[in-house]
């Protein structure tokens, strides 16, 4: 497993990372620990999660479930790089929720609580709060920084713009700022090519992508159909939309004699911006096979095809629109 910098910080993390989203909903406790335990031999470090996962409100359902498989010791807790995020709702008061000073400090309690940890490595903003205005919300996480308890602070689903805002702020302040920028990336959804990805380029953002294979769309959809496997709702009316240029996928993936799910996080890997994609394993098998996809380069004829069946914005902006 290779180790890369999260975009300019000295901090390195694995190529991947490992995405906790399904722990309680839809993997058991148990299957959950074996999963942790496997990406650790596998050299995957860097695992995410939020304060929000296990979608029961205020509780941390996912958080209490790796803070009991961290008490178990055993170096757990040194060998890897936590990422939890603040936003969501966590409770029924009018603060228990956004960016506010209030609440940043009451969440980051909370998630130190349930990961029976002292400190969160990386600790992410889960959505740009528009009525926070940022010198509260960093001078909120510089007293947490400065209390040991947040070593790292990161953004998921800004847009460029607010990313260069943040950081500019975060600058005049002589903190460090964001280092990485979790966003959606796919080749179904590439908006963030536009401005994104040039923004964390240039305020020095790791990307880490989430939902690399679309919520499953890029996973051999058609396949599964095929086999008499359902799909969720949202998974089948995506698959009806994206019909044709799956099916096209898929043919180009059987030529090239891969799983489609190991071309879709290849593809991801490819991008220079990009520092490690989440991948959210609801099995070992499909950890295992995710490690597949760092051993598979693809072609540049393949990559031409695959922008040919999933077109991007046309580059970045503004000559993806204009001249």
């Amino acid at each position: 497993m290779d180790h890369v910098r999260l975009g300019q910080s000295g901090l390195r993390v694995s190529r991947l990372c490992l995405g906790t989203m399904n722990f309680g909903p839809l993997t058991s406790e148990s299957d959950s620990f074996a999963i942790m335990d496997r990406a650790l031999e596998l050299g995957i470090v860097f695992f995410d999660t939020a304060d929000v996962y296990g979608w029961r409100t205020g509780e941390g359902v996912t958080e209490q479930i790796i803070g009991r498989w961290l008490a178990q010791g055993g170096g757990r807790r040194e060998r890897i790089v936590l990422a939890t995020k603040v936003y969501g709702r966590m409770g029924p008061g009018p603060n228990d929720g956004r960016l506010s000073a209030y609440h940043i400090r009451q969440a980051c309690e909370g998630s130190l609580r349930r990961l029976r940890t002292d400190h969160i490595d990386l600790y992410q903003m889960h959505h740009i709060d528009r009525d926070t205005p940022w010198d509260e919300l960093w001078q909120a996480m510089e007293v947490l920084v400065q209390q040991g308890k947040v070593l790292y602070v990161g953004s998921s689903n800004f847009a460029g713009w607010q990313i260069a805002q943040a950081s500019a702020t975060a600058a005049a302040r002589n903190f460090l700022g964001l280092v990485s920028e979790q966003s959606v990336y796919s080749l179904v959804a590439r908006t963030v090519e536009l401005e994104v990805i040039p923004a964390c380029r240039a305020h020095g953002l790791g990307l880490v992508p989430y939902s690399p294979l679309a919520g499953g769309l890029l996973g051999g959809a058609l396949e599964k159909a095929a086999e008499g496997r359902r799909a969720s709702e949202r998974q089948q009316r995506l698959l009806e939309r994206h019909r044709d240029r799956v099916a096209a996928y898929e043919a180009l993936c059987r030529e090239l004699g891969h799983p489609p799910a190991q071309v879709a996080l290849a593809w991801v890997l490819h991008t220079p911006a990009v520092t490690a994609p989440i991948v959210g394993p609801r099995t070992l098998e499909q950890l295992d096979a995710s490690l597949r996809a760092l051993e598979l380069r693809l072609p540049e004829d393949a990559l031409a095809k695959l922008d040919r069946i999933f077109p991007g914005p046309g580059g970045e902006a503004p000559e993806a629109y204009a001249w």
